[in-house]
């Protein structure tokens, strides 16, 4: 099983707002550099609290109605969704113990 769930236009319904616990979204691409230093931070907080939090990672380029819909202007984004709402926005590369105090605090 993938730490880091993969959504794109077709699944984000299913895979962050149909989810019951809260769900740490990063809006991404495969060509920026502090996402690909972002996921083995996101990898981690998977596989430490995976009954808190589900991690899921979102390629602008295959998503472009959550872009629009979100208004994701730079990457990496990270958002946090609970309850079917987005709760809290984070831009740009995160430390593991700055996610981990957001997530402790929703």
């Amino acid at each position: 099983m993938k730490l880091v769930i993969e959504a794109n236009d077709d699944s984000f319904e299913k895979e962050v707002l149909n989810e019951d616990k809260v769900v740490l979204v990063e809006f991404g691409a495969s060509w920026c550099g502090p996402c690909k230093r972002q996921l083995p931070i996101l990898e981690s907080i998977a596989s430490e609290l995976p009954a808190t939090v589900k991690v899921v990672k979102v390629d602008i380029d295959d998503a472009p109605e959550q872009v629009t819909k979100y208004k994701i202007l730079s990457v990496p984004v990270l958002m946090f969704f609970k309850n079917k709402k987005e709760v809290f926005t984070k831009v740009g590369l995160t430390s593991k113990d700055e996610l981990k105090t957001i997530i402790q605090g929703l």
